[in-house]
């Protein structure tokens, strides 16, 4: 027997609207019907969004104009709208004789590297940790937990030796990616957040998954991989950033500047070569996170609230 649920004597008024919790804010609707009320709040709007747009994107924006003006147009008038006209050459001259197009690819393969063994990582550590559950897990999840409070700072030397005589290859890593990609790896928080995301999901599903005869691997991969997007669109969004954005760490082990990302040649090109070709190349260099966003955004939204694996 279904029984009929009973509204609140303002919502069983006829023509009234019921409002769900959901959509109630600072301003009451009958509030947001004065005339004035709604002109003082789409006025506030107007200007944050102005304010939005000045700080956000005109910095960029200041940027792109600069990479097409020569240098003494960008000193004598900074803010003046192309004086003596565009010069396209400056980001020829950038891209090929200061060779910013191999820094350019070279950026991409540290990101495209370092994302995937954080992946690996931090997926199969916090699989174990989280859904195989093996008897030492409370140990190893407290000694992955201890490594967050110790300095990266403390860690240069030590891992720097590791680098130069890696354990079993017996080759030095130095000026190789691997230098790079293998270090990023070791990421504390990464592990423990999927650990976090894996401890939430449905249990029933991991049991009706070994009853039909799935084993650890199949369950990994056909199971908890599937369920787990939301959880690995964050990881590669820290990820990516972290490896463009990262200097200290390539500019010990990648000395070869034909091996370096832009994060580390840019800052070394600055005092020599003009300013208009280094604004250019600068410009280059936000192309990178530019494109990557407005190609990923929805998983960035999507990500950005950590949500649920399964609905309903």
């Amino acid at each position: 027997m279904t029984i009929p649920k009973i509204l609140p004597r303002a919502g069983r008024r006829r023509g009234a609207k019921v409002v769900d919790a959901n959509e109630r804010s600072i301003i009451s609707a009958s509030d947001w019907r004065r005339r004035g009320t709604r002109g003082t709040f789409t006025v506030l709007n107007g200007v944050l969004l102005l304010v939005l747009v000045v700080f956000g994107l005109g910095p960029i924006l200041w940027l792109a104009k600069s990479a097409i003006t020569p240098t003494q147009d960008t000193l004598q008038s900074p803010m003046a709208l192309f004086p003596h006209g565009v010069d396209w050459g400056i980001i020829v001259t950038a891209w090929t004789e200061v060779h910013i197009d191999v820094q350019f690819v070279n950026t991409i393969w540290v990101a495209l590297g370092s994302w995937i063994v954080q992946i690996i990582v931090a997926t199969t550590a916090g699989y174990a940790l989280s859904v195989l559950k093996p008897r030492y897990a409370g140990i190893l999840n407290g000694l992955v937990l201890a490594t967050l409070f110790v300095p990266a700072v403390v860690l240069l030397v030590p891992l720097y030796l590791v680098i130069i005589h890696p354990p079993l290859i017996q080759t030095s890593l130095i000026n190789t990616f691997w230098a790079v990609w293998l270090p990023a790896g070791a990421n504390a928080f990464n592990i423990l957040l999927v650990k976090r995301f894996f401890d939430n999901l449905p249990r029933e599903v991991f049991e009706a998954a070994r009853t039909e005869g799935a084993g650890p691997f199949r369950l990994f991969w056909s199971i908890v991989l599937p369920m787990s997007r939301p959880i690995l669109g964050v990881i590669s969004v820290f990820a990516i950033i972290a490896a463009y954005k990262d200097y200290l760490w390539p500019l010990l082990v990648l000395r070869d500047p034909s091996v370096q990302p832009l994060s580390v040649r840019l800052p070394t090109l600055q005092k020599a070569i003009e300013l208009d070709v280094y604004l250019a190349a600068l410009a280059i260099a936000t192309i990178i996170p530019i494109v990557f966003f407005l190609v990923f955004q929805r998983a960035f939204l999507k990500s950005a609230g950590l949500g649920g694996a399964i609905k309903g």
